[in-house]
């Protein structure tokens, strides 16, 4: 079988495909998020590599079918987990032009209308950081891919003949900083960047699970005082387990005090700065000698998209530019070849998604959808508050809403097996989804309003899920005693 078809058989297969895809967005708002336990299977699976092709309509029907009947799915508006949003639909219109197309962005000579629509998409976010002079930046796979490239932009800013002569020319281990709630990428990054996991410092957080900026101060003191050589401080702004932004201000000082780079890893909560109205939760992230924002967290794109932005565009060479003569070079041109930018060589077009959702929907359509979930979340923070059997372990900054159950002589170890039951009592039957995580080393529910299709009502749904799960539990125990 021949891989092109004929015009007649793409037109009846792509329609095929909009009508599934079509009839799963209708649904989104109702659609439970998985199959009820007892039918929930994770096993691999056992065909054989087909030697002929079938027929494709039936392939794609049945795919599609299998696809929504036993899938996890986390665009439905009762998904309240980790940060995965629903897709715009611009978004996942865009996506199938990219690969349809499939412009290559290594090269401005070889992309160029891509590549310019790249460039406007990283100088649209990048005017909505603030920054008062020149930035540049690049699309990524995502936000440990983005944050893997904040580091080295670190490094090379501090120790630009490691480039070439590698870490040991530094002479003495460099070390960077990041509160015990940041994001486990840097620590990986640490490891593939060669200067070793243990060169992250973990700092303590404060009882709003914030960095702590006085341990900060005394943790550089102390590796400057042996020897050890301070480059970098990661602030967050907005933890996986929270949603708490550190004091970018206050860390921002630090940073300047001790010529450090200061990476803000907002790869969630970076987005606010698309809000007039909440850009204040964000103060001080104009700061920033470089910053991580991930269009597939909170801007509803489909995967995978991250940012790594830098108001030191002269950096971004430094780290990352390796000569190729047989890559083409356009002449005249003014705009950065992005694999010189880039830790990519070979690179797809990720971008599209967010500047067609931009182009049709607008900035405002942002600033509506965060203030929407930020009263969803605090809506159910206060029935949080009101309930008997719960309490909020912190107060919520982002749309991340992080409770326990109320104290009742539990140890440790039994808090964090009464939330997993708590939570497998509210996921049985698959209509619904959220976690149990750790804040500050204690066990706690975590709850996170991410879909733009979530109402009061899924909320509610929630709360109901939430009380019952409690009762079933305390009952549970009564019966025991």
């Amino acid at each position: 079988m021949r891989f092109d078809f004929d015009s007649e058989t793409r037109r009846r297969l792509g329609y095929r495909l909009i009508d599934q895809i079509d009839s799963f967005f209708s649904s989104l708002p109702d659609r439970a998020v998985q199959l009820p336990l007892e039918q929930r299977s994770y096993g691999p699976l056992h065909d054989a590599l087909p030697e002929k092709g079938e027929d494709a309509g039936q392939v794609l029907d049945e795919l599609c079918r299998e696809m929504v009947k036993q899938g996890f799915h986390v665009p439905s508006a009762n998904y309240f987990g980790l940060m995965n949003p629903t897709p715009t639909y611009m978004g996942v219109l865009a996506e199938a032009l990219v690969a349809g197309l499939n412009p290559q962005l290594a090269t401005l000579a070889r992309s160029q209308l891509a590549s310019k629509i790249e460039l406007e998409t990283m100088r649209w976010v990048g005017e909505r950081v603030g920054w008062p002079g020149e930035f540049n930046g690049t699309f990524t796979s995502g936000g440990n891919e983005a944050n893997f490239s904040g580091l080295a932009l670190a490094l090379a800013f501090k120790f630009p003949d490691a480039i070439e002569e590698g870490v040991a020319a530094i002479g003495s281990q460099p070390v960077l900083y990041a509160s015990a709630e940041s994001h486990h990428s840097l620590d990986k990054s640490a490891g593939l960047l060669g200067i070793g996991r243990k060169a992250l410092r973990r700092i303590a957080v404060n009882e709003a699970a914030q960095l702590d900026p006085e341990m900060l101060k005394r943790a550089i003191v102390q590796d400057l005082a042996v020897g050890r050589k301070p480059f970098c401080v990661v602030a967050t702004a907005g933890t996986t387990n929270s949603g708490t932004v550190d004091d970018l201000i206050a860390i921002s000082e630090i940073c300047r005090r001790h010529q450090l780079w200061l990476h803000v890893d907002g790869a969630y909560g970076g987005v606010v700065i698309f809000s007039d109205q909440h850009r204040n939760v964000v103060s001080g992230i104009e700061r920033a000698d470089s910053l991580t924002v991930d269009p597939h967290k909170w801007m509803a794109m489909p995967f995978a998209a991250g940012v790594i932005l830098t108001s030191h565009p002269e950096i971004l060479e430094r780290a990352f530019s390796v000569a190729a003569p047989y890559m083409p070079k356009a002449a005249g041109a003014q705009l950065p070849d992005n694999s010189r930018i880039s830790t990519q060589w070979t690179r797809r077009m990720n971008s599209l998604k967010l500047w067609l959702t931009l182009r049709v929907h607008g900035r405002q359509a942002y600033e509506g959808l965060i203030d929407r979930q930020l009263k969803l979340s605090k809506s159910f923070a206060g029935w949080v508050k009101a309930s008997k059997d719960f309490e909020l372990a912190v107060a919520p900054t982002l749309p991340i809403v992080t409770f326990r159950l109320k104290p009742a002589g539990r140890s440790p170890q039994e808090l964090v097996a009464d939330h997993d039951r708590i939570v497998e009592e509210v996921t049985r039957d698959g209509g619904r989804w959220m976690s149990e995580t750790k804040l500050r080393g204690q066990s706690v529910l975590r709850m996170m309003v991410i879909s733009y299709l979530t109402e009061e009502r899924h909320l509610q749904g929630l709360e109901i899920a939430l009380a019952n799960a409690a009762k079933q539990l305390i009952y549970r125990v009564k019966t025991k005693a």
